[in-house]
């Protein structure tokens, strides 16, 4: 299970996706979010599909590595289509004691699920094609106007990057001490919900002391090379442009008005003769 986690993972490739901007990128993941947002029809989800298939095509990431990441949210994703498919008020379907199925309820849950679904694949790509390093950097370009108003892009934008490069030492971590653990007679996999909560106590101690000596090591070596924030610092690989970037931007801005213009024409023809 820790192994399928693959956010902030970077996956190496020769694509267009990977050369892209990471401004592009960031932008474009925040459009497709809001796209799924915006419609909550079932054909919307066909042309984020499409759209989304045909990028991760384009990025030369195996499909499989994108599903991997969805193992690890298995969970949440169950939790929220039951509270989806039992709370939602409108024609009821099914009852049994104080449980209740809508018509509603089960459609919302179906939705959520592509929607959870869809979002987390459209994430993946993003951080799976762009390196910690780039995500930073496009991060505090895209958010250098919010300087003028006294907002700490640099520093936010470098927690940003140091969270994703701890996600993968901390899983390595986390596999390291449970095979200790396993060694030493633990079992992490056998008995109920409970037990599995209880069995997880002797790995989070150690896995916290391990998470706080690193900050503080990496604290220390910052303060050691009289890191004092993005005052007066300069990139090494400043971002520019390329004429790519460019056709990127169109493409992501021509779905989102597709997806706008698909949303117009159902709540005009369809909804009302429906």
């Amino acid at each position: 299970m820790l192994r399928d986690i693959t956010l902030g993972q970077y996956y190496p490739a020769d694509s267009p996706i990977h050369k892209l901007d990471p401004r592009v990128k960031l932008l474009g993941t925040l459009l497709y979010i809001i796209s799924l947002f915006i419609f909550k029809g079932y054909v919307a989800f066909v042309l984020a599909a499409v759209f989304l298939i045909a990028v991760i095509k384009i990025s030369k990431v195996p499909f499989s590595y994108m599903v991997k990441g969805l193992k690890a949210i298995v969970i949440l994703m169950i939790i929220t289509g039951l509270f989806n498919l039992f709370l939602t008020p409108g024609t009821e379907l099914w009852r049994w004691w104080i449980f209740r199925i809508t018509k509603e309820g089960a459609q919302n849950a179906v939705l959520m699920l592509f929607r959870l679904t869809f979002l987390i694949i459209g994430t993946s790509v993003m951080t799976l094609t762009t390196t910690p390093n780039q995500l930073t950097d496009g991060l505090e370009k895209s958010l250098h106007p919010l300087n003028k108003i006294h907002i700490p892009v640099h520093e936010i934008s470098m927690m940003m990057s140091i969270a994703l490069r701890f996600i993968p030492i901390l899983i390595e971590e986390t596999d390291k001490i449970m095979k200790a653990q396993m060694a030493r007679g633990a079992d992490f996999e056998n008995g109920n919900l409970i037990k599995k909560a209880k069995a997880m106590i002797p790995l989070l101690v150690p896995l916290f002391v391990s998470a706080f000596r690193r900050a503080n090591d990496l604290a220390m070596a910052m303060e050691a090379r009289c890191y004092r924030g993005g005052e007066g610092r300069t990139k090494m690989k400043p971002l520019h442009y390329q004429k790519r970037d460019y056709i990127a931007y169109v493409i992501v801005i021509l779905y989102l008005a597709a997806m706008i213009a698909l949303k117009i024409v159902w709540n005009t023809f369809v909804v009302p003769a429906a």
